[in-house]
């Protein structure tokens, strides 16, 4: 899925890093995982400093896969944390339908998440913003 947002990122400079053992298997509806992966990257392009590397990382963790998503930018203020995965919340109002989207990306993905029992959150600070999917291995 990251190459394929390659003509996203070559424009700024910004590259993505894969980083997933082999053999790691991720059991649900493809499509719909595909559509929450796609939705917390094109977030993490559009956020993300001009040459920098959107790093994905998955792993087991006891019954669990879990997947990040960390990109370099501007930090999300802790007072919007909470309220990132509502429907129709955009972190940057200045942004309209035509270049940011509906504000339904994050809110869909944590439907998706929730759905096949797994959680969704993010952290962010000056150095970088992490989104982490735990879903049930």
């Amino acid at each position: 899925m990251a190459d394929e947002f390659y003509p996203m990122l070559t424009p700024q400079g910004k590259q993505i890093s894969v980083n997933v053992p082999e053999g790691l298997t991720l059991w649900g509806d493809a499509d719909k995982l595909a559509r929450v992966f796609n939705n917390i990257l094109k977030n993490a392009i559009a956020y993300s400093d001009e040459n920098s590397v959107i790093d994905i990382s998955a792993w087991q963790q006891d019954e669990n896969i879990v997947i990040t998503f960390m990109n370099q930018g501007n930090p999300i203020p802790q007072t919007k944390i909470d309220t990132i995965f509502e429907k129709f919340y955009r972190l940057d109002s200045a942004r309209s339908t035509n270049t940011g989207g509906a504000g339904l990306g994050l809110a869909i993905a944590k439907e998706i998440v929730t759905a096949h029992d797994g959680t969704i959150s993010v952290e962010s600070n000056p150095e970088n913003t992490t989104f982490t999917v735990k879903l049930p291995s």
